[in-house]
C-alpha cells in the first residue's frame, strides 16, 4: 500500500478494476471529478484488472494489496485513518458492506456514500453466489450506516425500498455514460472485415459471459432470424460461459455466422457500426452498455427485465421491449428493427440525458465534497 500521506477530497473504493460496466461508470466518474478540481484516491483492494491502464493519471491508485475483498479490512481501516478523505465512494454489495464496516472500526468523519447497481432482490434469487444470495439481507442490516445509499434507477431503488431501507437517505442518479470520448472513439477505425460496406447487418451485444447475461436465448433468438434473413451476431465479452455458449454455437450450426471476439477496450466503435443493440439480461440496475448504443446511434432491442431498461427506453419509445426469456420475442424484435430502425438523433438526444456532466453534478451534492 502507498503510504504517502495526503487528504485527498474523494476516495473511490472498488475490489479491482475488471472489464465491466460498473468499472466504466467509476473511471468516467473519476475522471469528471478531477475536472472539477477534485483531489481523487482510487482505492483497489488489489491493483489489477484490464481497466487499470485507462485510470486518469491525475487520479492517485492506492493498491490495499489485499489477496481477497474481506482481506483488505486492516488496510483500508488504515488507510482511512492516515488519510482521512472528506467522502469515500463505494459501489456493489459486498464492496459496500466492506468500506461501512471500515468507517466504523476507523473511527473517522469520512461521510460515506454506497452505490447500488444491480436489483439485489432478482440478483440474489438468480445467483448460486453465496454473497449474493446474502446481499439483500446485508443491505438491511449494513446500510442504515452509509451516510447517503445511490441507485442507478427508479427500479433499484423501488427494490431497495422493499427491502425496507429508509427513503430519507436513498438518491437516484442515473450512470454517467455519456461522455466526449465516448463519441471520438466510436468514430475511430473498426478493421473487422463483418463491418465492411456490403457485408451483412450485425446484431451486437456487449456484457460478461455469465448468466445475468442471458447469451444463450439470444443465440437461439438470433438462430430464428438467421433463418428468414442474412444476419450476423457479435457478442463482446468475456467470462466463464464462455464454453457453453461456443457449444451452443457448434450445437445450433452458427459458426459462420456467429463471432465470440472477448473483451476489447472500445466497443463504442463496434457500437456505432452495429445494424442492432441487443440486451438480453435477465436482470439489471441501469444497463450502462444500452445508453452506450444509443449514443452511438444503434437501434436497440432490450428485455424488459429489471431494472432499467423500460426507464431509459421510455416504456419502448426509443427501442422494442420484450419479456425476459423470450426466444420468439427478441427474434421477431430484431427483424422488424432491421426493417425499420430508429431514428439515430432520437437515440443520441435521450442518450444525454445520462451525461457524465449531470452525474458528477448530482454525486457531488450527495457526496458533500468541494
Amino acid at each position: 500500500m502507498n503510504e504517502e500521506l495526503h487528504k485527498p477530497d474523494l476516495a473511490i473504493f472498488i475490489t479491482y478494476l475488471d472489464g465491466g460496466g460498473v468499472e466504466r461508470v467509476l473511471l468516467n466518474l473519476a475522471r469528471g471529478f478531477v475536472e472539477q478540481g477534485l483531489s481523487i484516491d482510487l482505492v483497489v483492494a488489489k491493483a489489477e484488472g484490464s481497466f487499470l491502464p485507462l485510470v486518469p493519471p491525475e487520479v492517485r491508485v492506492v493498491d490495499l494489496g489485499a489477496k481477497r475483498l474481506l482481506l483488505s479490512i486492516p488496510a483500508l481501516v488504515r488507510y482511512l485513518q492516515q488519510n482521512k478523505p472528506q467522502a469515500l465512494l463505494s459501489v456493489m454489495e459486498d464492496i459496500n458492506v466492506v468500506a461501512l464496516l471500515s468507517r466504523q472500526l476507523a473511527r473517522v468523519s469520512t461521510r460515506v456514500v454506497v452505490s447500488v447497481h444491480n436489483t439485489l432482490s432478482q440478483e440474489s434469487q438468480r445467483t448460486t453466489q453465496l454473497k449474493k444470495r446474502l446481499a439483500p439481507y446485508l443491505a438491511r442490516w449494513f446500510y442504515p450506516w452509509a451516510d447517503a445509499v445511490v441507485t442507478v434507477s427508479q427500479g433499484a431503488a423501488q427494490d431497495l425500498l422493499d427491502l425496507g431501507l429508509s427513503s430519507e437517505s436513498l438518491k437516484i442518479i442515473y450512470n454517467p455514460v455519456v461522455t466526449p470520448e465516448l463519441f471520438q472513439k466510436s468514430l475511430e477505425p473498426l478493421e473487422h472485415p463483418w463491418f465492411k460496406s456490403g457485408s451483412p447487418p450485425v446484431i451486437l451485444a456487449v456484457g460478461r459471459l455469465e448468466a445475468q447475461k442471458d447469451f444463450p436465448t439470444l443465440i437461439r433468438a438470433f438462430a430464428q432470424v438467421r433463418q428468414q434473413s442474412p444476419a450476423r451476431l457479435m457478442i463482446l465479452g468475456e467470462g466463464q460461459d464462455r464454453p457453453a455458449l461456443e457449444a451452443l454455437v457448434q450445437e445450433l450450426g452458427l459458426e459462420l455466422d456467429v463471432a465470440l471476439p472477448g473483451f476489447v477496450y472500445n466497443p463504442y466503435a463496434y457500437m456505432a457500426r452495429a445494424a442492432v443493440f441487443v440486451l438480453s439480461s435477465l436482470f439489471e440496475g441501469l444497463p450502462t452498455v444500452l445508453i452506450e448504443a444509443m449514443a452511438g446511434g444503434a437501434s436497440v432491442v432490450s428485455t424488459d427485465c429489471k431494472s432499467g431498461p423500460a426507464e431509459i427506453l421510455e416504456q419502448g419509445k426509443y427501442g422494442k421491449l420484450v419479456p425476459v426469456g423470450d426466444i420468439k420475442g427478441i427474434a421477431e424484435a430484431i427483424i422488424s428493427t432491421l426493417e425499420e430502425p430508429q431514428e439515430t438523433v432520437l437515440l443520441k438526444q435521450r442518450a444525454g440525458d445520462f451525461s457524465l456532466e449531470k452525474a458528477v453534478s448530482q454525486y457531488l451534492q450527495v457526496l458533500e465534497v468541494s
